[in-house]
C-alpha cells in the first residue's frame, strides 16, 4: 500500500509530485520534502477510473487554493444541473471539488460527477449513511457503526481524492453543545448528524473511535483526510468559543495518527468568524496543527449578507490566505438562502479566487506579483486585448469593454474616460523609461 506520502519518505518522487513542483515552479526536492512531512498534499485516489485527470498540491509555499462545493439535496435532486455546475467550477479554474450530495441516488452522482470533474475531487461520507438511513430505516439516526465505515469505504473505492471526516466531535463534546450557549448552534450537517446519533445512542463518533481503521481503508487508496470542524461557528457570535478550539485540538492529534500510517491530512477550519478574530483563528490553527495544510470555509465576516455572502466571505478569505491557508471554500450567493445554481457557482468561484491571489500576494509574493505586473503594463499600453485576456474572467471583462460606445481594437480610450483616458493625456506615459547604464566604477 503505497502512498504518496509513504514515496516520499523513501526519497521517491511520484510522477505528481513532478507534475506539482513544475506547476508551481518550485524545486521537486522541495515538494518531495513536503510531503513527507505533511505540509504539502497531493490528493489522488490510486483507484479513481478516470486517469487523465488535473493533479494539485496543497500546502505550504505553494499557490493558494479553491473548492467549490456541488450536490444534490434532500429536496432537489437534477443532476443535469449539477453536472452543469461541475463543468462550470473546471472551466472558471476550480482546483479541487465537492459533492455533497445528499439526496437521491448518491452512489450515482458521485460516480456521474467523478467523470464530469476531471480535477481533485472530495465527499463527505457521513451524507451517503445518513440518506442510507433514510432509504433503508426510514429514520437517518438508525444507522449503525457499520453503516458509517461502510459509507466511507464506499467513497474510497469509487475513486474519490478526499473525504471530510467529521472524526472531531466526541460524544463528551456532543453532551457540552447541550450545555454551552450557542447563538448559531451546529451549523455542520455531518456534525448535527453525528452529534444527535451519539445523544440517542450515548456512543461515541465511529469516526473517532474506529480513526485507526479508517487509515488502514485511506492508505490502501491512498485518500486523503479532510478532518472536519462539525463544531465551526455558524454565527460571529460564536467564534472561537470552547466547542470549536476542543474539536481543533481533537483534529490535530488525529492528523499526528494518520501520519504515522502515512495518509496524507488537512485540516478543515470555519465558519463565522469576525474580521479582528480572522488572523488569529489562523494562527491559532497553525499553532496546534503546525504545518498542515489549513483548508478554511470562508470564513464569513458578517452574517447579515444574505444574497451576497459570496463577497462577505471572500473578504475573510483573503485575510486567510495572507496568514498562510492553504485552500479556500468558497462560498455563493445561495449560502443560507437555497441551493446554488450554476451562475451562482461561477460568482462564488470568481469571488474566491480574487481572494486567493490576493492571499499570494502577501506570502508569496515574487511569483504572484507576476500577473499583477503583466495585467498593469497592458492598460499602461492601451492594450485591451492583453488586459481582457489576462483578466481573473475574460469573458466578463469583454463583456463589459466592447459593450454600447466603446471603440474597437487598442491604442483607444474606454467610455469610463474617454478623451481624458490619462494615457491619451499624457502619452508619454505609455513608454517605459529607458533605463539609463551607469558607468562603470573606475578601479585604481
Amino acid at each position: 500500500m503505497v502512498t504518496q506520502m509513504s514515496s516520499a519518505r523513501r526519497g521517491i518522487a511520484t510522477d505528481e509530485m513532478k507534475l506539482v513542483a513544475k506547476e508551481e515552479d518550485v524545486s521537486l526536492d522541495f515538494i518531495v520534502h513536503a510531503v513527507a512531512s505533511g505540509s504539502i498534499i497531493v490528493p489522488k485516489n490510486v483507484a479513481r477510473p478516470q486517469r487523465e485527470r488535473k493533479v494539485v498540491g496543497i500546502g505550504k509555499g505553494l499557490k493558494t487554493k479553491v473548492n467549490v462545493n456541488i450536490g444534490t439535496s434532500t429536496l432537489h435532486q437534477d443532476l443535469d444541473e449539477e453536472i452543469s455546475k461541475a463543468k462550470v467550477a473546471v472551466k472558471y479554474g476550480a482546483d479541487t471539488i465537492m459533492d455533497l450530495s445528499d439526496g437521491g441516488d448518491i452512489d450515482h452522482i458521485r460516480r456521474t460527477l467523478l467523470e464530469a470533474a476531471p480535477i481533485t475531487f472530495g465527499t463527505v461520507p457521513v451524507y451517503q449513511a445518513y440518506w442510507h438511513g433514510v432509504e433503508k430505516y426510514k429514520n437517518p439516526l438508525n444507522i449503525t457503526e457499520d453503516d458509517y465505515l461502510n459509507a466511507f469505504e464506499k467513497n474510497c473505492q469509487d475513486g474519490v481524492d478526499y473525504t471530510t471526516i467529521h472524526s472531531g466531535i466526541t460524544n463528551e463534546l456532543a453532551k457540552r453543545v447541550l450545555e454551552v450557549r450557542r447563538h448559531g448552534g451546529i451549523v455542520s450537517k455531518g456534525g448535527t448528524i453525528t452529534a444527535a446519533w451519539m445523544l440517542k445512542y450515548e456512543k461515541e463518533n465511529p469516526y473517532f473511535e474506529h480513526f485507526d481503521y479508517m487509515c488502514e481503508i485511506a492508505r490502501k487508496y491512498d485518500v486523503t483526510f479532510s478532518l472536519g470542524d462539525a463544531l465551526r461557528p455558524g454565527s460571529i457570535l460564536d467564534s472561537h468559543d470552547e466547542l470549536q478550539v476542543a474539536e481543533m485540538i481533537n483534529v490535530s492529534r488525529l492528523a499526528k495518527r494518520a501520519h504515522e500510517k502515512d495518509v496524507q491530512v488537512m485540516i478543515e477550519g470555519p465558519g463565522h468568524v469576525p474580521l479582528n478574530e480572522v488572523a488569529a483563528n489562523v494562527r491559532l490553527a497553525k499553532s496546534l496543527i503546525g504545518d498542515v495544510p489549513y483548508y478554511v470555509l470562508g470564513p464569513l465576516v458578517t452574517d447579515v449578507a444574505a444574497g451576497y455572502d459570496h463577497i462577505a466571505s471572500a473578504i475573510g478569505a483573503a485575510v486567510s490566505a495572507a496568514e498562510g491557508v492553504d485552500l479556500l471554500c468558497y462560498l455563493t450567493p445561495a449560502e443560507h438562502l437555497a441551493l446554488p445554481t450554476a451562475e451562482e457557482v461561477k460568482d462564488g468561484l470568481i469571488a474566491y479566487r480574487i481572494a486567493a491571489h490576493a492571499g499570494d500576494l502577501v506570502k508569496i509574493r515574487d511569483k504572484a506579483i507576476k500577473w499583477d505586473r503583466a495585467i498593469t503594463e497592458a492598460r499602461r499600453t492601451l492594450n485591451w486585448e492583453q488586459q481582457i485576456k489576462l483578466a481573473i474572467n475574460p469573458e466578463e471583462a469583454a463583456r463589459i469593454h466592447y459593450r454600447e460606445g466603446q471603440h474597437d481594437g487598442n491604442n483607444v480610450p474606454c467610455t469610463m474616460c474617454g478623451a481624458a483616458c490619462v494615457y491619451i493625456m499624457l502619452p508619454q506615459q505609455r513608454q517605459p523609461k529607458e533605463k539609463k547604464e551607469e558607468a562603470p566604477a573606475q578601479t585604481r
